[in-house]
């Protein structure tokens, strides 16, 4: 039997199906609008981007996702209404709230008037984006159905298109405004680390107090360390002739433990400390001066040896942090904010490296690739200078890709590792507070281990001893060691220790004296030396020496800037006292931790 499509009854169905269609098409335009030009609005301190989801619910969901976890709030709707997405975070402009000192909760906290201000224009700013889109929509499917039937569209398609559009753009406010209202407020949930801080919330209380009390902890891992060393490890690595002692560190992330690190110092004959950067969190210098950052670093006096992470600048052209170290005393910056690359000479090493290209608030995609005209761009400046003995960056896909470095050091994966030739440097700070805790399947809050190095050179230039310290729990208040490593520095820079052997077979080397400062304006190339060996001591004249290039657009061969010297000054040694043991004598020779960059 032939089905009728001109019964009354088949009529009335197609116009609903078509009405139903339009009404769904409008509210899709309507959520596809929000989404693709999403509303934003502040307050002093925080900023929320809002967008609808697009499929609406009895119950709901306000949901917030954040870098650590989710926040869900459910409420109960008496019609149908789309969930929103809401992601919050802070404005740049809270740093300079925290620079002014101590900062309470309460004084982050938005007031009722921007809350209901920032309501509002979310709101209105959702709402005509809302409508906008469904208005889209219905103009669209009025001129498709005109140049389908060449012809303009009848009467009772505009009536339908008109009254779908009515229906949504009024229907989708009313419930939405009657939806999202403090007495229809149903659940709330978090998700990830912040769910796991929220059951775990006693381990954030007492922070700063717990930190201060971990410096004689520190104190005694280093005595243990020191007595298993005497103890079990051959006296050639123990006790070697040491020209330069550094302490490697990473991955500061704000988190002020430089009482911690003077400790290190203090106890370790360290002459010179190595940081591969993420000195801060969020790329804003206030952020380092509320933690006194910058103070502590000065506090420290022996030379600070920096090349910035994907977390010192907040954009790709932001130099400020860079700007700000240069201002420290102490500090010495491997690549200036102007880019140029620079080699520290220092008790006869050459150290070099380059800053991290990348920024707080990059996409996190392809981080190699973004790597790439940095390490090349520093491979041209080196191609025609000595090789150095120390290449310093932040991340490892920059450093697996260095052309020539004896060893190179690099941070950034929060994990201590050795590759080769690689120095990869765990996390001074645990990560800092901001990223401390992870969260584990059993849903405990657990720390990342505190790590750093202690990196011994000889009288060759050659890495001795490279000792790894890794540690955890001092903010959580149960400190627990994991892990002392006295690795011999042959392993790591086999090359260094054969050419030292072949020194050592032609001639033993002297007692290291004090030599005759070279050219401070010419470069360290190996002819200088004639043919003798070189050597390392520290009594050499510590020099900084810039290595600009000029890149022509043409990609021709660069041609070298005109070479700046600057030097290191050191305020004068103590002498040992004479019931120092031989291992602290040889350490005490080197000059006081005290440092000063002249130029």
């Amino acid at each position: 039997m032939r089905l009728r499509t001109d019964h009354p009854g088949w009529a009335r169905a197609g116009l609903v199906a078509r009405w139903v269609a339009i009404v769904v098409a409008c509210y899709l335009g309507g959520v596809a609008a929000t989404n693709l030009s999403p509303t934003t609005v502040e307050t002093s301190n925080f900023r929320a981007t809002l967008r609808l989801d697009p499929v609406p619910r009895h119950t709901p969901v306000l949901h917030s996702p954040t870098i650590v976890g989710d926040v869900d709030l459910a409420f109960l709707s008496p019609a149908l209404a789309p969930g929103l997405d809401v992601a919050v975070s802070v404005r740049e402009e809270v740093t300079d709230l925290l620079s002014g000192g101590p900062v309470s909760v309460r004084s982050l906290q938005p007031t009722d008037a921007e809350i209901s201000a920032a309501i509002r224009e979310a709101a209105v700013g959702v709402g005509w984006r809302f409508g906008l889109g469904a208005l889209i929509v219905a103009v669209g499917l009025s001129v498709a159905v005109h140049y389908a039937r060449r012809r303009r569209p009848e009467r009772m398609h505009l009536v339908l298109v008109a009254g779908a559009l009515v229906l949504v753009s009024g229907g989708t406010a009313l419930s939405t405004a009657l939806t999202y209202q403090p007495d229809r407020f149903a659940a709330f949930t978090t998700t990830g680390l912040l769910g796991t801080v929220q059951r775990n919330a006693g381990l954030l209380a007492d922070v700063e107090t717990r930190a201060e009390q971990a410096t004689p902890y520190l104190r005694n891992l280093l005595a243990l360390s020191q007595a298993l060393q005497e103890k079990f490890v051959p006296t050639d690595l123990t006790q070697p002739t040491v020209s330069a002692r550094f302490l490697l560190v990473s991955d500061i992330h704000g988190a002020n433990q430089y009482a911690l690190m003077r400790t290190i110092i203090e106890e370790e004959g360290v002459d010179a400390v190595i940081d591969t950067g993420d000195i801060i969190n969020f790329g804003r210098v206030q952020e380092g001066e509320a933690g006194g950052i910058f103070r502590g670093i000065e506090s420290l006096g022996v030379p600070y040896i920096f090349t910035s992470g994907n977390h010192d600048q907040s954009a790709p052209a932001d130099r400020a942090l860079l700007r700000r170290m240069a201002a420290v005393p102490n500090v010495v910056l491997l690549q200036d904010p102007e880019g140029v690359h620079r080699e520290l000479s220092f008790h006869g090493l050459r150290i070099t490296g380059f800053n991290d290209p990348r920024y707080f608030g990059d996409d996190n995609q392809d981080p190699a690739g973004k790597q790439a005209p940095a390490v090349d761009a520093f491979n041209l400046a080196m191609e025609d200078e000595p090789e150095s003995d120390i290449v310093v960056t932040h991340e490892p896909y920059a450093a697996t890709e260095v052309d020539r470095g004896r060893v190179v050091i690099n941070g950034h994966i929060h994990t201590p590792t050795i590759d080769g030739s690689r120095i990869q440097v765990g996390t001074f700070t645990g990560g800092g507070v901001v990223s401390h805790f992870i969260a584990t399947e059993d849903e405990e809050l657990r720390g990342q281990p505190y790590a750093f190095d202690l990196a011994s050179f000889g009288p060759r230039c050659a890495l001795t001893q490279l000792t790894r310290y890794t540690y955890r729990n001092l903010i959580e208040g149960r400190p627990l060691y994991d892990n002392i490593q006295v690795i011999n520095g042959a392993i790591i820079d086999p090359r260094g220790a054969q050419e030292t052997r072949d020194a050592e077979a032609a001639a033993p080397p002297e007692p290291a004296a004090p030599a005759e400062p070279a050219d401070p304006g010419a470069p360290a190339g190996p002819g200088q030396e004639g043919e003798q060996p070189r050597s390392c001591s520290q009594f050499r004249e510590t020099t900084i020496r810039e290595i600009a290039t000029a890149t022509p657009d043409d990609n021709s061969t660069s041609t070298p800037a005109t070479v700046r010297t600057s030097t290191l000054t050191p305020s004068p040694s103590p002498s040992p006292s004479p019931s120092s043991s031989p291992s602290s004598a040889s350490q005490s020779a080197s000059p006081s931790p005290s440092a000063t960059v002249t130029p």
